[in-house]
Order: C-alpha cells, then sequence, then structure tokens
C-alpha cells in the first residue's frame, strides 16, 4: 500500500493506495471517526457498481449506513442539487456527528465536499475517488463547490477531507473517455513539476487507457506526492498552489461556453493546456519543442488541442467570470519548461487578444 501524508498540522490526512481498499474501507476509517453514522454520496452511474460493496465494508465495522443518489453529470452540480441533498441528509437522520463518503468522480466530490462544509456548520468528510481525474487531483487538497449558471465553481468552500482512499482497480470499470479525461489532470501534473514524470508518461501513456495496473499505481501516487506537497505549502492558494491551474482558466471558459455538454473537464483542460503552451512558446516564454512536446503528448492520450470556435468577446466574458480574476485581471500560469511554470496577471482582453493573434478557433 502507497501511504502519503497531506500535512496541514492538526488537520492533516493520509492517501491510502491500494488495490481492493474499497472492501477494506470500514476497517480504514474506523480508528478515525467517533460517529458510527455514515451517508454514502454517489451517482447513478456508481451506485449499482460499487455503493452495495462499500455499504457491505462499513456495516461490518460498525456503521450504520444510508446511500444517497445523485444524477451523473457537471450540469447537476448546482445549489439546487445541493438542497435536496440537505433534505435527503436530515431524512437519513444525520447530526454533528455523521460522516458523508463521497464516492464517485470529482463532481461528487467536490458536493459532498461543499454539502459536508455546510451542513449544521461544517461535518467530516471523505473521498473515495472512483474516477481518474478524481484520484490524481480533485480527491485531494479540500477544494469544495458548485457551479453557476455565470461559471464554473463560484461558489464553495475549503474543507479537507478526514481521508482519501483511492481502489486503482475501480478504473477498470471506467469508459475509455472518462479515462482519458483523467489523463489530461496527470500531464498537467507532470508539466508543472516534474520532466521525469513527463517522460514517463512520453513512454507510458498507452497504460492509462489499458489500466495496466502497475502504471495506474506509479502514476497515482505521483500525482498524489505532488498535489500533497503543494497543499501542505499552500492550502488555500496564495501561492504555488495557483500553478495547478494550469490551462484551467481557458478550460473553466470552454465549459462554461459550451455549457458542460460538449467537453468533459479533462478535454476542456487539455485544449487550455494546449492553447496556453502554444502561446508561451509564441512568446518567448518556452521553447517550441517542449510546446510541441506538450501537445503531441496530449493528443497520443486522445484528447483534444483545438480552441472551439467562438469570438474573441465570447472568451473574454467568460474568463471573466473566472473566480480567480480581481477586476479584469487573470492570474495565468505560463509554460517556463516542461517541469517548471510561472504566473503572470493579464487582462482578461489582453489574453484573449493574444490567442486569437497566435491561435485562430476553429
Amino acid at each position: 500500500m502507497n501511504t502519503l501524508t497531506v500535512d496541514l498540522g492538526s488537520r492533516s490526512y493520509k492517501i491510502f493506495i491500494e488495490e481492493q481498499l474499497l472492501d477494506k474501507a470500514g476497517s480504514s476509517i474506523d480508528s478515525l471517526l467517533a460517529t458510527r453514522r455514515a451517508a454514502i454520496i454517489t451517482n447513478t452511474t456508481i451506485a449499482p457498481l460499487y455503493a452495495g460493496r462499500l455499504a457491505t465494508a462499513l456495516t461490518a465495522s460498525g456503521f450504520e449506513t444510508s446511500i444517497i443518489e445523485l444524477p451523473d453529470g457537471e450540469q447537476f452540480k448546482t445549489l439546487d442539487r445541493i438542497h435536496g441533498m440537505y433534505s435527503e441528509m436530515l431524512a437519513a437522520g444525520l447530526d454533528r456527528q455523521s460522516v458523508l463518503i463521497a464516492l464517485g468522480g470529482g463532481v461528487v466530490g467536490d458536493m459532498t465536499g461543499f454539502a459536508a462544509a455546510t451542513f449544521m456548520r461544517g461535518i467530516d468528510f471523505i473521498q473515495i475517488p472512483t474516477t481518474l481525474l478524481a484520484q490524481v487531483d480533485s480527491s485531494v487538497g479540500g477544494k469544495t463547490g458548485v457551479n453557476l449558471t455565470e461559471g464554473k465553481n463560484l461558489i464553495g468552500s475549503f474543507h479537507q477531507p478526514r481521508i482519501v482512499l483511492i481502489d486503482p482497480q475501480v478504473l477498470t470499470t471506467l469508459d475509455i473517455r472518462e479515462l482519458q479525461s483523467g489523463t489530461s489532470e496527470v500531464i498537467k501534473t507532470a508539466i508543472i513539476r516534474d520532466a521525469s514524470f513527463f517522460e514517463f508518461l512520453e513512454q507510458n501513456i498507452q497504460g492509462i487507457a489499458t489500466c495496466d495496473m502497475a502504471v495506474l499505481q506509479h502514476i497515482i501516487a505521483t500525482c498524489c506526492r505532488t498535489k500533497a506537497a503543494i497543499i501542505s505549502e499552500d492550502e488555500t492558494e496564495q501561492g504555488i498552489r495557483a500553478f495547478l491551474n494550469f490551462g484551467h482558466t481557458i478550460g473553466h471558459a470552454i465549459e462554461t461556453l459550451t455549457r458542460y455538454e460538449t467537453y468533459t473537464h479533462g478535454e476542456a483542460v487539455a485544449i487550455g493546456m494546449a492553447a496556453i503552451s502554444h502561446l508561451s512558446s509564441k512568446l518567448g516564454f518556452c521553447s517550441l519543442n517542449d510546446a510541441n512536446r506538450i501537445v503531441a503528448l496530449i493528443q497520443r492520450a486522445g484528447l483534444p488541442t483545438t480552441l472551439p470556435s467562438f469570438s474573441p468577446e465570447d472568451y473574454c466574458a467568460a474568463i471573466l467570470k473566472d473566480k480567480k480574476k480581481t477586476a479584469d485581471i487573470i492570474k495565468i500560469v505560463f509554460l517556463k519548461q516542461i517541469g517548471e511554470v510561472f504566473l503572470r496577471e493579464i487582462s482578461a482582453a489582453q489574453l484573449c487578444e493574444l490567442l486569437f493573434k497566435h491561435l485562430k478557433p476553429s
């Protein structure tokens, strides 16, 4: 078993990575919590696959468990749906000592964390991510929230989980598009922090699509180790945690413009990473070779790299709804070289002007 720590003083927590860990979940959290009442928050896709197994494992350890199912999809990541969760949690008898367990991908994790942060002024929650994207990124770090029509994750809070349990075996039931979407965040991790890991991905990227367990174990552990180190240093994104947003400002704008219906989160981020890599090269921040290597790896992973066709005004309006902006200024993560990035402030209008000058959407 791989065991990692997110070091946050009294709020530190462990990340456990092991095949078949889902069936050991009860014993893994038994000594961690005083409560015996838990609610599994999952979605209609994951529930028939894994909710029963998890509930059995929890019951065997003495937990009284209920299951709350959400519809599957980014479009359901809303305040209205959170309100419905609160009602179901109350109906299940949850109180201030209860715990929520997020069993699903990034949407389930974000919504469960936000519900936990706000229900009765805050209760504990646990992450058991079932998608590659959630296992390598969103389950670690405590970012929670929901979308508004105007933009992504505009309502939320920082609320760290008590523990993260990662079972790579559950990835074998994902379809290829979900695996590809998660690969986007894997590539991002290598770009911002680890050139040797990027080289590993260039040689082993197909192992993700084929669910090669040795490759997946290495990838998940590397990504979690990187993110744990960043979160331990900068929990609330005052400094280097912003590097994790590489490609995300443009990616979030694409998701907003397409109403979360055309691209997965990972696909939109992949386009954003390709755009920023190209733009970094055009502006002289990085070499053309590094930008081309990044775009080539994204394409080999089966992900899109071309900006969808919207007007500069549309892109600018969407970017201005990004939660990371101050007035009309955006902090963009640019590429210096593979394994090293930097932040630069730029207006949304300037960013869109540069995108359309150097990268024509199609």
